[in-house]
């Protein structure tokens, strides 16, 4: 397990390598730069700031410095924040987007777990049905669409709930929902699906006819072994959830990770976009390490070698 682990964490470096390559060739080939302002800066200001950033400098020569920057924990400065180090503003963002992707998985494990294994036990019948439907029209609602009619029902009629903002508990409840409802419609159709499947095995068929309690059954024998493809899409979903949503955190004013990447695309601040992305995937890639090790706690048979 040790050795794989080892492996798995060595790749991390030439995943974060393309990551980034590709993220800084992608920012140098769109047009436009960061001076690009609706008041025009003078020539002579412009090759001043470029060569302050160091950006009149060859494209392999900016980038072989910004790994070796960021190789020592320095992901460079923000032009649009003063000359702020991204690292220290990164930081400021991550318990904020951590704590509402937090929250946003668990409202979306706890109704879609037990949704998918209720529906799968009473397959057919009415909270089957409900299963389904929800399913099908949460998985296909954005959550930018959701949170504009929650703002309109919530805030703008019914002014129980602010708009935006945080800093309070109730600041959360929309943003959170928002968020959760389509990871929770993808986890009722994998946990219904995974059920009926489970269902039908021998080993079931055998606890049953032992007079085993209908508890007993689910949760010893039936919803650990469904829980492996669960688990296969839960991981994804919460490095995204924590990573930071873009258009959530930016539709609801929330001062995240998310927004200051949607911030940084439209200045073209190329250190807070090379930052966020940079984060984004090192958390993809830690929690799919952390659901694979989870693979065999859940599952005994599975080995890694």
């Amino acid at each position: 397990m040790l050795k794989y682990i080892a492996r798995r964490v060595l790749w991390l470096i030439p995943v974060l390598l393309a990551v980034a390559f590709i993220t800084f060739s992608l920012m140098h080939l769109v047009p436009g730069g960061p001076w690009d302002m609706e008041k025009q800066l003078a020539p002579q200001v412009v090759e001043n700031l470029n060569r302050k950033y160091n950006l009149d400098k060859p494209f392999a020569i900016q980038f072989a410095s910004f790994v070796w920057n960021a190789v020592r924990g320095d992901l460079g400065v923000s032009y649009s924040y003063q000359d702020q180090g991204v690292t220290q503003i990164l930081l400021r963002g991550l318990p904020i987007t951590a704590g509402l992707g937090a929250v946003a998985f668990l409202i979306s494990v706890v109704i879609g777990i037990p949704l998918g294994i209720a529906a799968a036990l009473k397959q057919n019948a009415t909270i089957d049905y409900i299963s389904v439907f929800f399913s099908t029209i949460f998985a296909n609602v954005p959550g930018f669409v959701l949170g504009i009619l929650f703002i309109i029902v919530f805030s703008v009629t019914l002014h129980v709930l602010p708009a935006g903002g945080w800093g309070s508990v109730k600041q959360v409840i929309l943003p959170a929902f928002a968020l959760a409802a389509l990871p929770a419609a993808y986890i009722a159709r994998v946990t219904r699906a995974s059920m009926l499947e489970v269902k039908r095995q021998d080993y079931v068929r055998t606890a049953q006819a032992k007079g085993l309690a209908g508890r007993v059954i689910v949760v010893r024998h039936m919803l650990r072994n469904a829980l492996i493809p669960v688990m296969t899409i839960a991981g994804p979903e919460l490095a995204a959830l924590v990573a930071g949503s873009f258009i959530i955190e930016s539709l609801f004013s929330i001062p995240g990770i998310g927004r200051l990447f949607v911030q940084g695309v439209f200045a073209r601040d190329y250190g807070l976009i090379m930052g966020t992305i940079l984060f984004y995937a090192l958390a993809v890639a830690l929690v799919n390490l952390v659901v694979d090790i989870l693979y065999a706690v859940v599952d005994p048979r599975i080995r890694y070698e």
